[in-house]
């Protein structure tokens, strides 16, 4: 069975059609680049993923059950989604890194904050800098660290390394696929062809809101 599953799926606003009639099944532990020209609607595609928009037409399956039978809220627990342009909240990093804990109403879990700041190559003095002192690198970092805090059985990345350098770029692709390796399902676009066919086990390619290839890599 699919862990996420597309039925004809189409999404309309303003009376634009953005994605068209796309039925596409992901499996559990699938690492997939999503390729395709700029204003093709993968993006519109991930948030679909994630809930935080609708389908217009269609049905999306999530572990065989339709995505309107989840609460949002806790959908997103499992599905996790990360910008291209990182959103930090309130004034410090440690506001950010204590949310997801307050939403479940348990404790800080200090080894699990410390282990994922050593895995991004970071110190946990990092917790009480300023959000707004910290670098586009350094925000990108901890967008995801928040987002990994409670592994998600689907991460959902919207091109995160574009603005990074080579150094960060590489960190960051090294612990996005370890934790594919421990089973993390992965989707994630890139517009670096490099980049799309290296870690992934299948290629998904829109363009004008339409699936136009599903390539299986290895």
């Amino acid at each position: 069975m699919s862990l996420l599953e597309f039925q004809n799926v189409s999404f309309a606003n303003d009376d634009k059609t953005i994605l068209k009639n796309l039925s596409v099944s992901i499996d559990q532990g699938d690492f997939i680049s999503i390729v395709g020209p700029s204003g093709s609607g993968k993006s519109t595609f991930l948030k679909l993923c994630s809930h935080l928009i609708s389908p217009t037409n269609g049905k999306i399956n999530f572990k065989g059950n339709n995505f309107i039978d989840y609460s949002p809220t806790e959908l997103r627990k499992s599905i996790a989604y990360c910008f291209q342009t990182p959103y930090l909240f309130g004034d410090t990093v440690m506001e950010n890194i204590n949310f997801p804990f307050s939403i479940r109403n348990v404790k800080l879990d200090q080894k699990r904050v410390s282990e994922l700041f050593f895995l991004f190559h970071m110190t946990i003095d990092y917790l009480n800098k300023d959000t707004k002192n910290l670098s586009g690198g350094e925000k990108q970092r901890i967008a995801l660290i928040r987002s990994l805090l409670f592994k998600p059985e689907i991460l959902l990345l919207d091109e995160i390394t574009s603005a990074l350098d080579v150094d960060n770029t590489k960190i960051v692709e090294n612990v996005i696929t370890s934790l594919n390796k421990e089973g993390i399902t992965v989707l994630w676009i890139t517009h670096n062809l490099e980049q799309s066919r290296k870690y992934a086990n299948k290629l998904l390619a829109i363009e004008a809101g339409e699936i136009k290839s599903l390539e299986v890599l290895k």
